[in-house]
């Protein structure tokens, strides 16, 4: 049998600080191990060679229609009363693609596969991990070597995949391959206050995104967890938080996209460093990233204390800047009465996830649990199934770069898009909880 993650489904009351749910939990793997856990390494080693025979077959079945053909050209049908959305996404998407035309490695499929997990760690349903096994196995070898040099935190997203499978599967080369992302961050680059660029690239030099946090700092926890080495990967995580924080949060709680040390970015502005909007995905990455190092870290880590003010900060933004009339938050966030501005389906979600989360584990006033239903009942009018069966979730914004207002609104807005699906994944899989 695998181990599974529990998750905490009872709230805890306001603070002072609520107990740590961490994501994973390590079994003994030394020859001292007690005989419980020895039985549960070799039903491990069990499961893993049992995914292996059914990666191929997953592989030769999932159906792929048209590469995820356009949802415009399918006409949208009744949301049944009832229906289980988190399950009819996953069913959908790896109707769509299978675990070899998903997609590279990257941060959108990540995210997106991250999300299938917390549906199997509800469902139990072995296709979900037998389908992110057979994905992450296009890039990992048998004794563990990966092709990614990890030059940006974009590239270390997906990098929580492989804590994953080896949580589940026990097979070593997934630590491995984690472990080089563990090594890679001992070289690189930071500011001169410690924070990890966005990318080390001439053109990302110098520069914290808010979107960055979520790429590295739950990698580095769950991690932490799984390895023994919670001592480096919890101080970090909290570090980083904190740090982007002091740079990026504005007085109204929320985020600026982006902050440039050197000033030299076209968008940065010359004295504070600061990109000019307050993008709403750039906003939720960071909201969901503290929620999760907050549940990982202990009570007693010396940073904590500043990072529940940022997310007090920050929850009370994202509540003041809800849309009344849909329960949704605006892509630029700060700016919902403006002309053009538009609801954006996985802030929304993130920003969903994230208060209810926090809500729950007494980070956060109950009250926010209010704005978080709102919000699931937002997202959830955005969720249809097609003439096909299969599940349409629209106004997902592309990927984007810094901007000005007008950049912002005019990003295209597409249905299916693997950074709606994650954060709605996520968000469901919170909200289902909590009804």
């Amino acid at each position: 049998m695998m181990r599974r993650p529990s998750s905490p489904t009872s709230p805890i009351p306001t603070p002072p600080e609520p107990a740590v749910s961490a994501p994973f939990t390590s079994a003994s793997s030394g020859p001292g191990a007690p005989p419980a856990r020895r039985r549960l390494r070799g039903a491990r080693a069990v499961l893993a060679a049992v995914l292996a025979g059914c990666a191929a077959l997953t592989a030769q079945t999932a159906p792929a229609s048209a590469e995820g053909a356009p949802a415009a050209d399918r006409a949208a049908t009744a949301r049944p009363q009832g229906t289980d959305w988190s399950v009819a996404m996953v069913d959908s998407t790896t109707t769509r693609f299978t675990p070899a035309t998903i997609g590279g490695w990257s941060y959108p499929v990540g995210l997106y596969l991250f999300g299938q997990y917390r549906t199997y760690q509800r469902t139990h349903d072995e296709r979900y991990l037998t389908y992110i096994k057979s994905y992450v196995d296009r890039f990992v070898d048998r004794e563990g070597n990966i092709g990614q040099k990890f030059n940006s935190l974009d590239s270390i997203q997906a990098g929580r995949l492989l804590v994953i499978l080896h949580h589940e599967t026990g097979d070593d080369r997934y630590r491995v391959a984690a472990r080089k992302i563990r090594d890679r961050l001992k070289t690189y680059p930071r500011t001169e206050d410690g924070g990890f660029w966005h990318a080390d690239t001439a053109s990302r030099a110098h520069q914290l995104w808010s979107d960055g946090v979520y790429m590295v700092t739950p990698f580095l926890v769950e991690y932490g967890k799984e390895f023994d080495d919670e001592a480096y990967t919890d101080r970090e995580a909290v570090e980083q938080l904190n740090v982007y924080a002091r740079r990026l949060q504005a007085d109204n709680g929320l985020f600026q996209h982006a902050y440039d040390e050197s000033r030299t970015a076209a968008w940065a502005d010359k004295d504070t460093g600061r990109a000019p909007e307050q993008w709403c995905r750039a906003i939720g990455w960071y909201s969901m990233a503290a929620v999760d190092v907050l549940d990982a870290t202990p009570s007693g880590d010396p940073g904590r204390p500043e990072l529940l003010g940022h997310v007090r900060k920050l929850a009370a933004g994202i509540a003041r800047a809800q849309d009344p009339a849909t329960g949704r938050w605006f892509q630029v966030v700060n700016k919902g009465a403006q002309e053009g501005n538009w609801t954006e389906t996985s802030c929304s979600s993130m920003f969903t996830f994230a208060l209810s989360r926090a809500a729950e584990q007494g980070y956060v006033s109950p009250s926010y649990q209010s704005v978080a239903r709102r919000g699931h009942a937002g997202v959830l009018k955005k969720i249809s199934l097609g003439s096909d069966g299969l599940t349409d979730l629209t106004d997902i914004s592309i990927g984007t770069n810094v901007g000005d207002y007008a950049f912002y609104i005019a990003r295209p807005r597409q249905t299916n898009d693997f950074h709606g699906l994650g954060a709605f994944l996520i968000m469901n899989e919170q909200l289902r909880k909590k009804r």
